[in-house]
């Protein structure tokens, strides 16, 4: 039997729609000159964009849900759902998505996909809904904790309850936080670096929940100046299906202007930023052309 666990996003949608709401009021009644702040077009094309993705989820889990249920039934290996083994599983889960979100600042077509939630010049509560509509590239990722014995429906909740953590760190009205949280957790201050387009912040804080495997994997960035937020090459359009497909149009026209194989690889594998006759772009150097947060 799978386990019964609630969709934790689908339960929080109208606690995200509240709290970006209020927020919003906080803008008006308590201006800051040096915060993105909100805009009318900027909020409607993240909200637009994240109703999209529920509707474009539901396709994209029909073949993951099926790879996993097959992987899940051919390893021997069970991870029982119980009240202290779901922490754990919530650990490994955040490990991994630490991986993937990585992975999808480092390589072009995965970062095709993420650069949705980053192309946003504002960052504010609603720029966490701002969530693509071609998700299906996180599923290898987890792999191992299906083959680990994890059912596909507890990677499901774990991933929602990771999904849900990260809306409230989608904010300029909380400033830094006490010292050890900052040390352990994702917070506001560490996801603004994220999030932000100059060059030493540049693919920083991948973390979920916690913050600590960037500090192990030295991928760390902390807050010291003002985050300028967006992309290094901002795509300057509020349409949701341009938001959604820009960079796999950009691979599409640099891969036909390819003159080699070589070349067409590295435009699909390479780093946003490769360019032929430049080394493999690494995590530093990773979001440069199309631009990363």
């Amino acid at each position: 039997m799978p386990p019964n666990l609630p969709d934790v996003v689908l339960w929080s949608i109208p606690a995200f729609i509240l709290l970006a709401v209020l927020e919003m009021v906080s803008y008006r009644l308590h201006p800051d000159e040096d915060a993105a702040g909100y805009e009318a077009k900027d909020a409607a094309t993240s909200i637009t964009m994240g109703l999209g993705s529920l509707g474009f989820d539901v396709l994209w889990k029909i073949p993951v849900v099926a790879i996993y249920t097959a992987v899940y039934e051919l390893t021997p290996l069970r991870t029982p759902v119980l009240w202290w083994t779901i922490p754990l599983m919530l650990l490994a889960q955040d490990f991994f998505y630490y991986w993937s979100h990585r992975g999808h600042h480092v390589i072009r077509i995965l970062w095709a996909c993420h650069v949705v939630h980053h192309s946003s010049r504002k960052f504010n509560l609603s720029t966490a809904l701002r969530q693509p509509w071609t998700g299906f590239t996180s599923w290898p990722f987890y792999l191992p904790l299906i083959a680990l014995g994890m059912h596909p429906a507890a990677l499901a909740f774990c991933y929602s309850a990771n999904l849900v953590y990260q809306f409230w760190i989608h904010t300029e009205r909380i400033d830094k936080l006490p010292r050890p949280l900052e040390y352990v957790l994702n917070t506001p201050s560490h996801h603004r670096v994220h999030h932000a387009s100059q060059g030493g912040y540049l693919d920083r804080n991948f973390g979920g929940i916690l913050i600590v495997w960037d500090r192990m994997f030295r991928s760390f960035a902390a807050e010291t100046e003002r985050p300028v937020f967006g992309l290094t090459k901002n795509i300057g359009t509020f349409n949701p299906l341009r938001v959604a497909t820009h960079e796999y149009v950009a691979i599409a026209r640099d891969v036909r202007a390819a003159r080699t194989w070589r070349e067409r690889a590295g435009r699909v594998l390479r780093g946003p930023g490769w360019q032929p006759g430049t080394g493999g772009a690494g995590v530093d150097a990773g979001p440069a052309a199309e631009g990363a947060a």
